[in-house]
């Protein structure tokens, strides 16, 4: 009978001509668009977005099904495209982050700086809300660095850490075991403490890391601030506008439409387009209009999610302010 069913339902569709059409639940992502959201001239003035923790991961889209390219993955994607446009005559950076990875930041910084480097291009900097550790890190590629009066900056240095849940998992009667080819080969395991030696190890990297940020500061912020003016600076310590303002880590203060009628002085422009890019049915009205945050979840040490195992069990050296 279920097999007369289906022929019958197949003939019906035979007969009408109608056709089964699948329509996938979450379209591929589609290349990126231009928007144009003020000014007119044929100059362009690019604006970009750093939100929310700087990561290589996928962001989810919804439900867990579908996922966005990565902030990386993204900004990359822009830098090339841009590269294609010679009217881009200025680039934006609008930056909303308390950093993220260690890898992930310097990828990004060093896209901007290659691509600055090719083109020519000028790039200012503007610091929205939080703009700490790393995201302090990305704008140390600007030609000039303006922050909002309410912004938050600074805290620059490397952070790593752990769990140490050896003492839980014996109260509820579980024991964790390992078999390794080396005494340290699980070196900031969470199932046990670390031993002096390792956490000298640990702090080796971390160190290296840290020497590695204020070179890039250093880089940026020559010869306002000597790389020692720096290192005194770099004890994680954060800064409001004025603060940063006054230890010159900063320009000015202001708001991202003062960052854009800076652009155009220092390019001695009337007028320009400010620019930006989408994808297809993601529209942006003002230069206000923001990307979707990457949640703080992301970094948890014990995530809720598919990505808990390697939150807990990796090593992980961020760029980021996680008070």
């Amino acid at each position: 009978m279920r097999y007369m069913n289906w022929t019958i339902l197949a003939l019906f569709f035979i007969i009408t001509g109608c056709a089964v059409v699948q329509i996938p639940l979450f379209p591929p992502i589609q290349p990126l668009e231009e928007q144009v959201l003020e000014g007119e001239g044929e100059t362009k003035i690019l604006l970009l977005n750093i939100s929310g923790i700087i990561s290589e991961k996928k962001e989810s889209k919804g439900l867990g099904f579908s996922k966005k390219v990565s902030l990386v993955a993204r900004i990359k994607e822009e830098l090339q495209k841009a590269e294609g446009d010679s009217s881009i005559a200025g680039v934006i950076i609008k930056i909303n982050s308390p950093g993220g990875s260690v890898t992930a930041t310097d990828i990004i910084y060093h896209e901007l700086m290659q691509y600055k480097k090719q083109t020519g291009v000028r790039i200012v900097a503007c610091l929205t809300g939080t703009a700490t550790s790393g995201g302090y890190y990305v704008a140390s590629v600007a030609d000039e660095i303006i922050a909002h009066p309410t912004s938050v900056t600074g805290n620059i240095g490397v952070i790593a850490m752990k769990f140490n849940v050896e003492k839980f998992l014996s109260k509820i009667g579980i024991q964790e075991e390992t078999i390794k080819s080396g005494e340290k080969k699980d070196i900031w395991s969470p199932f046990r403490p670390c031993t002096p030696e390792e956490k000298d190890i640990i702090q080796t990297i971390i160190n290296t890391l840290h020497e590695r940020f204020v070179k890039v500061v250093f880089a940026g912020r020559q010869p306002l601030l000597s790389k020692e003016e720096i290192r005194k600076l770099a004890d994680g310590r954060i800064f409001t506008a004025d603060q940063a303002l006054e230890m010159k880590l900063i320009d000015r203060i202001g708001y991202l439409d003062d960052a854009v009628e800076e652009m155009k002085k220092a390019l001695k422009l009337e007028d320009a387009k400010i620019v930006t890019y989408n994808r297809p049915r993601s529209y942006k009205g003002t230069i206000y209009s923001g990307l979707p945050v990457t949640s703080h979840k992301e970094i948890n040490l014990i995530a809720i999610n598919g990505d808990g195992l390697a939150a807990i069990s990796g090593l992980q050296f961020m760029y980021l302010w996680r008070p």
